[in-house]
């Protein structure tokens, strides 16, 4: 390209050459360091047996992955980590969305850690069934457990899993207590029909409940509080006193109609405010309480072991399930099945049972 200032009558005019254009690749990429390696499964359980919370992350990281790879170390970390665990006390809260379960954490957590010992909170983000992500921000409401030296949060995406448990909490929680956590809460995603997955892992199952919000009837669903080992009404302060309180004796009254608890314990109904701090040791007294009545009586050894049985059985399902989906023969003959059923040229239950002959008379048997 010609430029005028170039021409021999402006030899007297200097002319800059201008910016240099910078590359289009950051030159400072090749310098970044590399990421260090991954640790083996007996460092990271070492360092969780040190109470290494960097070494928990990586080893529930390894827990939650879909990678084979991944979930061979992470057997083994659990299976290292196993003796060591069994000794704390595992607590289950979940409630209705907006009930202040995070709120409740945050409070709860303060008053355990003032008595010594750490907290894990395992906290269960609802997924998207659209783009199957999670926010994880569970964190930014538990602002003062988040900062607590003695306090390990892990927000951990639901990805469809049964009752908004993420699908490798009971690991989790294996794990915190290989770490020394001897306080485990799992808040779920809210009060669903699947709420068995969080009851089948912990010793105590609190139900957080609002009062003046509507219905109060509609808060008073079977399923949910005849596993509730204790319900609590949220947001009892100000103007909202007394509704709570019609809360609290209406729930006591329900409880009088469902049969006895396997343990023998009779579930109590308080009321609190989470956000103004008041009633929290009454909860904290009634959680001791059951704790101390299921030991004496042997039912807390009698949960345990059910416990164990449970998730045998699930693993065995969950792995069943994933063998048959991942299987690229199942995958083919799944899509053709499909087409079949959706233009009614095949009944579901037929498709289904083809697929399950496949699977067991031909891959089961190689």
């Amino acid at each position: 390209m010609e430029h005028i200032e170039n021409d021999a009558q402006y030899t007297g005019l200097t002319v800059n050459s201008g910016v240099k254009q910078p590359p289009t690749v950051n030159p400072y990429l090749s310098r970044r360091p590399r990421r260090r390696p991954m640790p083996s499964a007996g460092e990271i359980v070492e360092g969780i047996l040190k109470g290494d919370t960097t070494m928990l992350s990586r080893g529930v990281t390894l827990v939650e992955s879909l990678s084979t790879e991944h979930q061979a170390i992470a057997d083994e970390i659990v299976e290292k980590c196993l003796p060591y665990s069994g000794n704390s006390r595992r607590i289950g809260i979940t409630g209705v969305p907006g009930a202040g379960k995070s709120t409740s954490i945050d409070v709860f957590g303060l008053h355990v850690l003032r008595d010594g010992g750490k907290l894990a909170v395992l906290a269960i983000d609802p997924s998207s069934e659209r783009t199957k992500g999670s926010i994880l921000g569970d964190k930014t409401r538990m602002e003062k457990l988040s900062v607590h030296p003695s306090a390990f949060i892990r927000p951990s995406p639901s990805a469809g899993s049964l009752g908004g448990v993420a699908r490798k909490t009971r690991e989790t929680i294996i794990l915190c207590e290989a770490a020394g956590y001897n306080n485990i809460f799992v808040e779920t995603v809210g009060v669903g029909q699947s709420e068995t997955a969080v009851h089948s892992m912990v010793d105590f199952f609190l139900l957080i409940q609002l009062a003046g919000t509507g219905d109060e009837l509609q808060g008073i669903k079977r399923g949910i509080m005849e596993m509730a080992d204790g319900i609590v009404i949220n947001k009892a302060d100000g103007d909202n006193i007394d509704r709570a309180r019609l809360a609290q004796a209406q729930f006591r009254s329900a409880l009088q109609l469902f049969p006895p608890t396997p343990s023998g314990w009779k579930p109590e109904v308080l009321t609190y405010s989470g956000y103004f701090e008041k009633g929290i040791d009454e909860v904290w007294e009634m959680i001791d309480r059951y704790f101390d009545f299921v030991k004496a009586n042997g039912y807390f050894d009698i949960r345990r072991r059910e416990q164990a049985r449970y998730w045998m059985m699930e693993t065995i399902d969950s792995t069943l399930r994933r063998n048959f989906f991942d299987n690229p023969e199942i995958a083919e003959r799944l899509a053709d099945r499909e087409r079949l059923v959706l233009d009614n040229r095949l009944s579901s239950f037929t498709a289904a049972r083809e697929l399950l002959d496949f699977y067991f008379n031909n891959l089961c048997r190689r």
